[in-house]
């Protein structure tokens, strides 16, 4: 017996044998007839799944991109009004500049 995957005409010979022996001459035709028919549901079932996953991948593909508005936080709000400009930058980061600027104009004030 092979054991590289590749069955020789031997084993092919037995394998019938042996389902001849189980099954009888009558239903093995039967069983023929059923499995190719059960191999030609899946290869249809297959064949649509795969026209599906097309369909949504194009539908998917031709949607615009949106990106997600997000919602200034205070901070942000804050830095706008002050002129910093806060775009690429962390809440923390906006912090330290509007309170640098804050020292500023308090130490500027009379």
């Amino acid at each position: 017996m092979a054991f590289g995957g590749m069955m020789g005409p031997t084993e092919i010979m037995m394998i019938v044998a042996v389902v001849f022996l189980l099954f009888g001459a009558k239903k093995v035709p039967d069983m023929a007839r059923s499995m190719g028919g059960a191999m030609g549901e899946f290869k249809k079932a297959q064949k649509e799944s795969e026209l599906n996953l097309r369909s949504f991948e194009s539908e998917v593909a031709s949607r615009p991109q949106q990106q997600p508005v997000a919602e200034e936080s205070s901070i942000q709000k804050t830095a706008k009004n002050l002129g910093i400009d806060i775009r690429g930058k962390t809440d923390d980061d906006l912090l330290k500049e509007i309170e640098a600027i804050a020292g500023i104009r308090e130490n500027a004030q009379p």
